[in-house]
């Protein structure tokens, strides 16, 4: 089976490389993934100390909830494969990969 691809203005053919996984353990909730990312794909959580995932909320008094923030993957239907997330993160948490036709 061939890869999912796409055929731009230009004649060039490019192949979308999906969001599959973020290294949470590398994960420094910056949040420019989340900035950057346009179609909802992100959602910053907190974990506590047993290693479980806790909403974030946005007020601030509930940090003592959890021991740090993370980004995780809340919409993966909405990624469209353009990567933006892992160019602007500085500790490389991201994996991609292509999706079959």
């Amino acid at each position: 089976m061939s890869e999912f691809s796409v055929v731009l203005p230009g004649g060039k053919v490019w192949v979308p490389q999906f969001v599959g996984e973020i290294d949470q353990e590398k994960c420094i909730g910056c949040g420019r993934c989340y900035k950057v990312c346009g179609r909802e794909v992100l959602e910053m959580v907190g974990i506590n100390e047993d290693g479980e995932m806790v909403r974030v909320s946005a007020d601030e008094d509930d940090d003592d909830e959890y021991d740090k923030k993370v980004m995780s993957i809340a919409n993966v239907d909405n990624c469209v494969g353009c990567e933006a997330c892992a160019k602007i993160c500085p500790k490389q948490c991201y994996t991609h990969q292509a999706v079959a036709a």
